[in-house]
């Protein structure tokens, strides 16, 4: 079978895994965990990562990281390179820690982002490591439903704000919809395309859209082209339209998905953060949702 292509581009987002050699175990101690976790903070800030959410377990770990800057292998050598380089040494020992390459899955952020997060956090629980996902400490679990203090490198907002805007409400609900997944039998994995895809058949087109440039096998119009009229960032936010947090963040879906501005173009324009944005896109997504009577006005009880 032919490897995977390893498709990156600004925004894509993937489940990330990599397991031990001869999988053999990766994490011996405590130590070991809280040095990947190290590395993991200093690469995500460097490469300007976004980490929804990890599990360690002790010969694989899993990972959502979302990549502003479609930079998935950049960062990836370095956290897989940084991390043996220091269990070696720790334990004077050469050779291959990890066992070939890492495995990388793009996912529909919106689809499948919810869901992937009880996955990864109900690890544990399926091995047979922990009774409940909150009592293994070696996951984002902890830190997302404020048991602990979250890591700087891990990004809860969007999680939480699919279930409230409050955030000990949003972390209750969160709570509830993990441990909703102990009684579950249904995989995510059951959407799984050509082996690095999951999510439906527009989701597949798209990201290869992103990846091609719109060149190639798909016969897309350029974006420059099709966006050839639009107005610039400056002129859709010119005023006072940054003054009223509504008009605001109804012109930055605007920008992103009628004008075909990128995140990360819309979040340095604004001198925001990348997650930020993506927060606010989906919010009013959802918002035009409900008003057109796609979704239910209210999801969840109180």
């Amino acid at each position: 079978m032919a490897r995977p292509l390893r498709i990156e581009y600004p925004g894509a987002l993937y489940h990330v895994t990599s397991r031990g050699n001869a999988r053999a175990k990766i994490f011996l101690d405590d130590y070991d965990y809280r040095t990947f976790l190290d590395v993991l903070g200093f690469v995500v800030q460097r490469v300007n990562w976004l980490c929804h959410a990890y599990c360690l377990l002790p010969n694989h770990y899993h990972m959502l990281i979302e990549t502003p800057e479609g930079n998935l292998s950049r960062g990836m050598r370095q956290l897989n390179g940084i991390y043996t380089q220091k269990f070696n040494w720790k334990r004077r020992r050469s050779g291959h820690l990890l066992q070939g390459r890492y495995k990388a899955i793009l996912v529909d952020k919106d689809e499948y982002l919810l869901e992937l997060s009880r996955y990864l956090m109900l690890n544990p629980v399926r091995a047979g490591i922990a009774e409940f996902p909150g009592e293994y400490v070696w996951s984002s679990y902890r830190a997302t439903v404020g048991k602990e203090k979250a890591p700087e490198f891990l990004t809860t907002d969007w999680l939480l704000a699919r279930f409230s805007d409050r955030q000990d409400r949003a972390r209750r609900r969160f709570a509830d919809f993990v441990r909703a997944g102990m009684n579950r039998e249904a995989s995510p994995w059951a959407g799984l395309k050509g082996q690095i895809y999951l999510g439906d058949a527009s989701f597949v087109e798209n990201s290869l859209r992103e990846y091609s440039g719109g060149k190639g096998k798909l016969q897309e119009i350029p974006k420059e082209q099709k966006y050839a009229d639009r107005k610039s960032l400056k002129e859709l936010f010119e005023g006072d339209t940054r003054k009223d947090k509504n008009v605001r963040n109804r012109i930055i879906y605007t920008a992103h998905v009628e004008q075909g501005y990128k995140l990360l173009e819309i979040a340095e324009h604004l001198g925001m953060h990348y997650a930020s944005i993506s927060r606010i896109v989906g919010q009013e997504e959802e918002r035009m949702l409900k008003y057109n009577g796609l979704l239910p006005k209210v999801i969840f009880q109180s």
